[in-house]
């Protein structure tokens, strides 16, 4: 759902993105400290609990947000890689690991059941951009589903930031809860629409039908119309040589028997 709002958030964000350009900051440098800012909120803040909690929250946002300056800088600067991509998708999960993994624990020995429902959104989340990475390595486009990243990231800071603020914990609870479901349904459509896509057609990216004939490649085009130049000269050769011979044989007997009648 808040997926949809990244061109405008890269829109407003493009100014920042060209001053760090010019400052000479690489996008994959503002990918790296982004990560370390997260795990240090996440890490340092939540597991104090109370309005630690608030301010942990808060933290998180402010580098969260570098998610969206790497990739406009990528752009702006024609610095899009795939390292770039490596990166960005990789320390993505780390960022998500150390957020709701820090929820865990401050919530192990306090509420057992908000640490469970942490430990669900950890788990359960992790599986929503696996199916959408492993569709897109068969060729499927599979960028569908209720709670995407940036979903579950301000619907889990927003209910930890209300609970530092004095909010009963069963709204966080309850929440993460909302959350782990709300993944698990995205899985299952990720995997829906890789399925359709699969009837439509079943075979894998580069695989061929049984009894399929190779792909040509040009050279083996070029050799195969040279052969039938070849071949047609021959022929018309052929057919050359054996005009002669026809002109030159004896007349057949119904000839004979029309010259004389």
């Amino acid at each position: 759902m808040f997926g949809k709002l990244r061109p405008l958030m890269a829109a407003i964000w493009q100014a920042p993105a060209r001053g760090l350009l010019k400052m000479g900051v690489h996008p994959n440098a503002v990918t790296i400290v982004g990560t370390i800012g997260v795990i240090f909120g996440a890490v340092f803040f939540f597991p104090k609990g109370g309005a630690m909690l608030f301010w942990g929250a808060l933290f998180i946002t402010f580098f969260v947000v570098t998610d969206m300056i790497d990739g406009t800088m990528a752009r702006l600067g024609g610095l899009s890689s795939r390292l770039g991509a490596f990166l960005d998708s990789t320390l993505d999960r780390v960022a998500d690991a150390a957020i709701f993994g820090a929820l865990v624990w401050a919530f192990l020995d306090v509420d057992r059941n908000t640490a469970l429902a942490a430990m669900l959104c950890l788990t359960v989340g992790s599986f929503v951009p696996y199916a959408r990475a492993r569709a897109e390595s068969l060729g499927i486009d599979a960028s569908v589903g209720i709670a995407e990243r940036s979903d579950r990231l301000v619907v889990g800071l927003v209910a930890t930031g209300i609970v530092g603020l004095g909010a009963p914990l069963p709204v966080l609870t309850w929440a993460l809860y909302a959350l782990a479901v709300a993944a698990l349904i995205t899985v299952v459509q990720r995997a829906w629409a890789v399925k359709r896509a699969s009837d439509l057609s079943p075979l894998l990216p580069g695989e061929k039908a049984p009894g399929a004939h190779p792909a040509l490649t040009v050279a083996d085009l070029q050799r195969e119309r040279a052969l039938g130049r070849e071949e047609e000269r021959a022929h018309a050769a052929d057919l050359s040589e054996a005009a002669p011979a026809k002109q030159g044989e004896a007349p057949t007997d119904e000839e004979d028997r029309g010259v004389s009648g």
